[in-house]
């Protein structure tokens, strides 16, 4: 499961064994009007086609597979780049929690590339632009209000103990989420799954037979 507003394609650089497995990418749906994380998390389940699914989400949706596992019979669930509580949000996303300001974000121009590569990756760096379009391709204001406030608004307290976690220590998005039960790639920024994509590769095959 991609991140906000990115679709699968955020994945293309990631191969598994293939005699031994198939991947499937989920791709983001229309939320409901008022839909909660929770029920929309049970949406997405029906498009786990298998029990004993390997499920894996980066960012938003490495939260969102969180919620899924609640209902579906998993063999491992692997959560990239996101947190593990909403005690590892950043100050300012709580922040936009208590005031509520979450509400009146300009979501309305994620047209514009830098705002939405902002929104979904934590950097606007120009010469990347090229690179955003091709991975930022959900950009509907009702999708971005919706999702914008499922993040600031998760209310998870504990880790999921059967989790894996997987964070980059040079992670700006989510800087508290190297501790505890995690483990940490150095040098892994928030884009970790496109970048440093050798290490899932080489990893992710020993850490599902595990």
């Amino acid at each position: 499961m991609p991140g906000m507003a990115a679709n699968p394609s955020i994945f293309e650089y990631i191969r598994l064994p293939e005699e031994r497995y198939e991947i499937h990418w989920l791709e983001w749906q229309m939320p409901e009007k008022n839909e909660t994380i929770e029920v929309y998390a049970k949406r997405m389940c029906q498009f786990i086609e298998f029990d004993n699914a390997v499920l894996l989400g980066v960012s938003f949706g490495g939260m969102l597979v969180q919620e899924m596992s609640k209902y579906l019979k998993l063999k491992k669930l692997f959560v990239v780049s996101s947190v593990k509580s909403h005690h590892e949000l950043p100050k300012r996303l709580k922040l936009l929690k208590i005031t509520k300001a979450y509400k009146i974000l300009p979501t309305q121009l994620v047209g514009n590339i830098d705002l939405l590569a902002k929104y979904a990756f934590g950097e606007t760096i120009k010469k990347r632009v090229d690179l955003y379009k091709k991975y930022l391709s959900v950009s509907d204001k009702v999708y971005l209000d919706w999702a914008i406030k499922q993040v600031v608004c998760w209310s998870q307290e504990e880790p999921n103990p059967k989790a894996i976690y997987i964070h980059g220590d040079k992670d700006i998005v989510f800087p508290h989420s190297c501790g505890g039960n995690c483990i940490v790639i150095k040098g892994g920024s928030h884009i970790m799954i496109i970048n440093k994509y050798k290490w899932f590769n080489e990893n992710l095959p020993k850490l599902i037979e595990d």
